[in-house]
């Protein structure tokens, strides 16, 4: 389902196969066992996630919400601290759009500290307006947080558009659009490599990122660092 390169400093993990990548219940799992992975590498020092094939992620396994008891609510909460982690991870993270990321794939997506996407091919598009499905909250607020156009978040959310690589660079919502999916993946490499290189420490840098999002950080129910913790890592460098 997902498989994990170390690249000297850089984990890259690339979610395998021509399939749609769709996020069940097993690929959100091994999603998070190699999040799991980057968390707990001292060597690792930034992360670039990537898709084979024509998708980077076409959201939840809606096939497997049909046929499953549990129905698309277990899907929508499994996704929650798949989201949390990324959030939370203690380096900087970039996305490899190499193809369509749409709904839970588009969250996937901008959940990354970086966004970098293909310009020949794929979009970003929110379909749940078009299937008659309501966001989560915390899908909304993930969107509020990296989509600060109002207009771009408008048509995101309540027009439903696909949004091609090249207009998501003018719209703000990725950092870098590259002629192939190949080339994606490189440039996101090329900058995660860049990122390793100023050895931050992590944990500063996870502190600082969660103090970015504090109503997101809310919504996914990630603890909040208290005074005490900050005070401590002022104190460290002193």
């Amino acid at each position: 389902m997902c498989t994990l390169e170390k690249r000297g400093r850089v984990l890259i993990l690339t979610l395998t196969g021509s399939g749609e990548h769709r996020l069940g219940p097993g690929l959100i799992s091994s999603l998070r066992s190699a999040l799991a992975t980057a968390r707990s590498d001292p060597t690792v020092a930034a992360l670039v996630t990537a898709g084979e094939g024509r998708f980077f992620s076409n959201g939840l396994d809606l096939a497997w919400a049909k046929n499953s008891s549990e129905g698309i609510s277990t899907l929508v909460r499994l996704v929650k601290p798949l989201i949390a982690d990324l959030i939370s991870l203690p380096m900087p993270t970039v996305a490899a759009v190499t193809g369509h990321a749409a709904a839970a794939g588009m969250m996937l997506a901008v959940a990354h500290d970086y966004v970098y996407m293909r310009g020949d091919r794929g979009v970003l598009y929110m379909s749940e307006l078009d299937i008659g499905l309501p966001f989560p909250d915390y899908f909304m607020d993930l969107m509020q947080a990296k989509i600060t156009d109002p207009r771009t978040l408008r048509d995101v959310t309540l027009r439903a558009k696909k949004i091609t690589g090249t207009e998501a660079k003018e719209r703000g919502i990725v950092d870098k659009v590259c002629q192939s999916a190949s080339e994606t993946v490189a440039e996101a490499i090329k900058m995660a490599e860049e990122l390793a290189g100023r050895n931050w420490d992590k944990g500063v840098y996870a502190s600082i990122r969660l103090s970015v999002y504090p109503k997101l950080c809310k919504s996914l129910e990630i603890p909040q660092e208290s005074d005490e913790a900050v005070r401590k890592h002022f104190a460290s460098r002193l």
